[in-house]
């Protein structure tokens, strides 16, 4: 039978560690095609190139995979597979691993989950993976097993279209790791501020500051797992209509 067709991309850059462990562990499953920022993209979010041009080349990397660099968001990157180098539709795409925690409101600053619900929107199998480790040494080999795992039993089990699947992994030992919990993103936001500087010239500058704020504590929410040594697995939907409102909002407008 043919090998499942992967598409891996990320937003941490082709070169990452967290892409080429990603990869690494892919290999192993099917055919993979890589097709991944030529420069770190953290943050960007849906973000597309309107106003610029893109240019991609073949690179050569260790293992069996495909890998092209593109110079682009982590969007750019699921449409320019699909559109000019993937020769079918991949069975599953998968993006990451990110390095560090994209649980919570981080999904929608996330350029590794917006490439993911890239991937959902053009009705594919799709996951992000992201480790809640920001260092660029983290060791992504203790979530080998499960990042297999949950690729394995998405393939045999597609998710509903219009979901894709939001994985965050503690920072522990593969023995250390409780289980997988799915999970609700948890009500949390960042508190933010800009803090002023004055550069060598007397040109005033900022940069963004803050601290995370998770005001969630029910058991299900993505926070608590990953804080109990669990992972967690949000479904995600990209529609963000709130049905719950439709009707009185219909009322007031009427």
């Amino acid at each position: 039978m043919q090998r499942p067709l992967i598409l891996v991309t990320n937003d941490d850059g082709i070169t990452a560690p967290g892409i080429r462990n990603l990869v690494e562990f892919m290999n192993e499953i099917g055919e993979v095609v890589v097709v991944a920022p030529n420069s770190p993209q953290s943050g960007k979010g849906h973000a597309i190139t309107i106003n610029s041009t893109l240019t991609f080349e073949e690179i050569n990397l260790e293992g069996p995979q495909k890998d092209y660099s593109l110079s682009g968001t982590p969007v750019d990157c699921v449409k320019f597979a699909l559109d000019k180098i993937l020769t079918r539709k991949p069975d599953i795409v998968v993006s990451g691993i990110n390095h560090g925690a994209n649980s919570s409101i981080n999904v929608i600053y996330s350029g590794t989950m917006s490439a993911a619900v890239e991937a959902g929107v053009e009705g594919l199998q799709a996951i992000g993976f992201s480790l809640l480790d920001f260092s660029w040494d983290a060791d992504f080999k203790e979530a080998k097993t499960h990042i297999q795992d949950i690729v394995r039993k998405v393939l045999a089990n597609p998710i509903p279209k219009g979901i894709v699947l939001n994985v965050n992994i503690p920072k522990l030992k593969s023995s250390e790791i409780k289980g997988i919990r799915v999970c609700k993103q948890a009500h949390a936001k960042w508190e933010e501020s800009f803090d002023e500087r004055i550069n060598p010239h007397g040109k005033k500058y900022y940069w963004l500051t803050g601290y995370f704020n998770n005001m969630d504590t029910s058991e299900n929410a993505d926070e608590v797992a990953l804080s109990e040594g669990y992972i967690s697995i949000v479904p995600v939907k990209f529609d963000l209509t709130a049905y719950e409102y439709l009707d009185q909002l219909k009322g007031i407008m009427e």
